[in-house]
């Protein structure tokens, strides 16, 4: 008598997204049962996900990403964990693809995702967000949430697989948002930079926003985009470049003994 298929758990980490879960709950129905961590949300998301069915825990204040996302991927009841954001939708394709392998078995300890983002109203199959390869299929019992302040990720013991269909990402609702995630994300790796000891230069800056406005519209194809791979090539140069001016700032605080 041979086993089923090994039971999933799709596992959401939330905080005032009232607007974005329902669909993202929809595109993880498949699985054997869902959970949602809140970490305190003051609109309606604990009701929203409680009304689509899924087992909704509370963990607040918010622990930060990496504490919430292990914390979420322990309080499953099964071992294999599907990890999608509220912004996140697992495509037909894709959740054709993950059955079908859950159906003659996973093979290896994870699986990467190819992710692709919906910016400005089209899919952005360029830059540096494509494929955007994201490691959200494990198993728990081989693999765990690592990383620092910012752009954690999953290991596993093992080389992981890949899958081929796409997770889609709804990341924005607004220019005025990717701006301030820009510069969120931005100072939480200069903080976490400057804790391993890293340093940078005004130059430094400059070029590392350069190159990377050069890799992403032309290297990596944003010219074929348009006026929205130019966006996306400047907006990820701003990252670059900001990042690397927040870090020596923080240098320069130090320097002269003045606090953060």
């Amino acid at each position: 008598m041979t086993a089923g298929p090994a039971p999933l758990s799709a596992v959401l980490i939330t905080y005032n997204e009232e607007d974005r879960l329902p669909d993202a709950l929809r595109s993880v129905r498949f699985c054997d049962e869902v959970v949602v961590v809140d970490a305190g949300s003051t609109d309606g998301t604990r009701r929203v996900a409680e009304a689509a069915g899924a087992r909704v825990l509370l963990n607040a204040p918010w622990p930060g990403f990496l504490a919430q996302r292990q914390f979420a991927a322990a309080a499953a009841r099964h071992d294999w964990i599907l990890a999608v954001d509220s912004d996140e939708r697992v495509s037909d394709p894709l959740r054709q693809e993950i059955e079908e392998r859950r159906g003659r078995g996973f093979e290896a300890a994870g699986y990467y995702i190819p992710r692709v983002t919906h910016y400005l109203g089209r899919w952005i199959r360029a830059t540096d967000w494509y494929p955007d390869l994201q490691l959200r299929l494990f198993d728990r019992r081989r693999g765990r949430w690592q990383g620092g302040l910012v752009h954690e990720s999953v290991r596993v013991e093992g080389t992981p697989g890949r899958l081929r269909r796409e997770l889609q990402h709804h990341s924005y609702r607004s220019a005025d948002e990717h701006l301030h995630r820009i510069h969120e994300y931005a100072r939480l790796w200069a903080e976490q930079a400057f804790g391993e000891g890293r340093r940078a230069s005004l130059p430094s800056a400059f070029a590392a926003g350069a190159w990377a406005f050069f890799r992403n519209l032309v290297l990596r194809r944003g010219l074929l985009l348009g006026a929205t791979g130019l966006a996306v090539s400047t907006l990820n140069a701003h990252y670059s470049f900001a990042k690397l001016l927040l870090l020596r700032e923080l240098a320069r605080v130090q320097a002269e003994g003045r606090p953060e």
